[in-house]
């Protein structure tokens, strides 16, 4: 066998093997039932559906539910779970949120 074809084979084949195996699930779609609320201040406030949990709307999704606050909604969305940690390493929470959203119902 060729050394240099072993060589070639010998440092691209975790390559492969890392693009082939680092493939992600898609996200789970929920359906979120709550209401629309605006937190934090401007330029950084953030829209949220609490209802069961406080789902976070991905900031490109807003817009759709803007006009919506203080209404009780259904939509839904791929949801994304980050688990939140204190400096010190203690768990802080959970943050839960949602993209690609469809409005189901407005009350």
């Amino acid at each position: 066998m060729n050394k240099y074809f072993l060589f070639i084979l010998l440092i691209f084949l975790p390559v492969f093997a890392f693009a082939l195996g680092s493939r992600e699930e898609p996200a789970p779609v929920v359906e979120v039932t709550g209401i629309v609320r605006l937190v934090g201040s401007a330029p950084f406030y953030e829209i949220v559906i609490s209802g069961e949990y406080n789902w976070y709307v991905a900031r490109d999704e807003m817009e759709k539910l803007h006009d919506l606050q203080h209404q009780t909604v259904t939509v839904e969305g791929e949801e994304t779970i980050t688990e939140l940690f204190f400096a010190g390493g203690m768990p802080a929470g959970r943050r839960r949120e949602l993209k690609n959203i469809r409005i189901i119902s407005v009350e």
